[in-house]
């Protein structure tokens, strides 16, 4: 099985507003970018789309180490969040429901083609991957073609 690296970055100019998300993946000497911008969105959905975007480039079933700098994303997989709120009809608690079901869903469906590990990095700390990621989406929400947020 292949084991590639992808690295994610969203970003927002507002919260909601203009944004994109970036994405590096790796497999070997192999490097892959991938970005898009958006006309009106939020920073949790740019996050989440930037790691969609990156597994659902994959072509075949790999092991997958995914490198993030949004703990709600990391945290949502890793604790279990996200799969509690599908199976409480993506509600985080009787009164409360959870945002983006759209989004959660399709990653949960992701993770569940291939081997996923996530990684939590600290943003704007010199990580070389998790910089790069942030200019591909801070350049793709600032761009002129982006794209409506369903």
């Amino acid at each position: 099985m292949k084991h590639v690296k992808i690295y994610t970055d969203g970003a927002c100019s507002g919260n909601p507003g203009p944004g994109g998300y970036g994405t590096i993946l790796k497999f070997g000497e192999y490097e892959k970018e991938l970005s898009a911008g958006y006309k009106q969105t939020t920073n949790n959905r740019m996050e989440l789309m930037a790691v969609i975007a990156g597994l659902e480039s994959l072509k075949e079933r790999c092991r997958v180490n995914v490198y993030s700098d949004s703990k709600y994303i990391v945290d949502a997989v890793v604790k279990g969040w996200a799969k509690r709120w599908e199976q409480k009809g993506w509600m985080r608690n009787k009164n409360e429901a959870a945002k983006n079901p759209d989004l959660w869903g399709r990653l949960l469906d992701l993770l569940e083609q291939h081997e996923v590990e996530m990684h939590w990095v600290k943003g704007h700390a010199g990580h070389p991957e998790n910089e790069r990621c942030d200019r591909l989406a801070v350049r793709a929400a600032s761009g002129n073609q982006l794209l409506e947020d369903q």
